[in-house]
């Protein structure tokens, strides 16, 4: 395991298989009546946010909380940035009291990278602008394997705004390290700069026509897995769509294109990072259907976390050896 976790480009396949592998067993803990374990007890963890976010703020700090470190959450409205203080004196000024780990969301790409520069705390990038998000990536392969088992040749379709998705970039380094033939689907504003030829070098397929790459025909087998991307309005401007409900119809997981995946495959899984746009990128009855795994993903959210932050922090000592401990405690 690397010092930090800053892209899913740190991990090669064996590294990406230690962190799920362990996440398995830390989702043990999370059905325990006593959701505790004394791995991480005397470390401290700070949750460093300047952007919004509910699921991945909160499953760090539940993360932390679990495995008995001192986890607090500080946002960029009530830091001393908020008072013009630099991104670099922040930081240092927070490493400066002696934590272990920062785990921060920032909305420049490369500030995670420029961060693991200035403190001797363990960095984990929780989304850098429109860069990467790579404990994302890790929970979302977890969840897809939970349903379908090893991703080593399965059809992953990963489709809507690419451009400025930071979980798509990371999915593609996972996925393709575990295996997976994925496709990128959007309309062509939405496709990222330059994206031909990181295709064409990793071997992933591109498309700008949703249906196509979703019917199954001859030889092509059905989709296994999924996955719909946020619109993120808030990071656009400019028109990258005529309205929202062309983009619904050319690439929006509606009711009619749900029963066609469920008609070829009954066994595929939808998944989604989260927040929804119901009703843009993916329909109700998509979002809430029995192949959907969304809210799978924010449970394995917090066993993920826990096995990065174990494998970061923990030392030595084997989760199993912790739950354990944990066990005989409770007893």
């Amino acid at each position: 395991m690397p010092r930090h976790l800053l892209s899913m480009a740190d991990l090669d396949a064996a590294g990406i298989r230690t962190i799920l592998d362990t996440a398995t067993q830390m989702h043990d803990v999370q059905k325990r009546e006593v959701k505790k374990i004394p791995t991480l007890r005397g470390r401290t963890i700070i949750n460093l946010f300047f952007e919004d976010s509910t699921r991945t703020r909160s499953s760090f700090e539940i993360a932390g909380k679990w495995m008995s470190a001192d986890t607090i959450n500080i946002t960029g409205k009530g830091s001393s940035a908020s008072k013009g203080e630099s991104l670099r004196d922040t930081v240092r000024t927070i490493d400066a009291m002696g934590v272990d780990a920062l785990v921060m969301r920032h909305g420049a790409s490369g500030a995670a990278h420029q961060v693991a520069q200035w403190v001797d705390a363990h960095v984990i990038n929780a989304g850098d602008g429109t860069h990467e998000h790579p404990t994302q990536a890790l929970l979302d392969a977890y969840t897809m394997e939970r349903r379908l088992g090893s991703l080593e040749g399965k059809r992953v379709a990963i489709v809507g705004d690419l451009t400025h998705s930071r979980v798509v970039r990371s999915n593609l380094i996972s996925l393709r390290r575990l295996g997976a033939d994925v496709t990128l689907v959007a309309p062509p504003t939405l496709m990222p700069s330059g994206i031909s030829g990181w295709a064409e070098r990793d071997g992933f397929a591109l498309s700008n026509d949703l249906d196509h790459v979703l019917q199954a025909t001859g030889s092509t087998k059905p989709i296994d897995a999924l996955m719909m991307l946020r619109v993120q309005k808030e990071r656009m401007s400019g028109g990258f769509f005529p309205t929202a409900r062309e983009y619904t119809v050319g690439y929006g997981l509606t009711r009619d294109r749900l029963t066609r995946l469920t008609d070829a495959n009954p066994e595929i899984v939808i998944c989604h990072p989260g927040p929804m746009n119901r009703g843009l990128e993916i329909s109700a009855d998509a979002a809430d259907a029995a192949q959907s795994l969304i809210l799978d993903q924010v449970s394995a959210g917090v066993a993920v976390r826990m096995s990065v932050l174990y494998h970061l922090l923990a030392g030595e000592d084997s989760p199993t050896e912790a739950a354990a401990t944990s066990e005989g405690s409770a007893a």
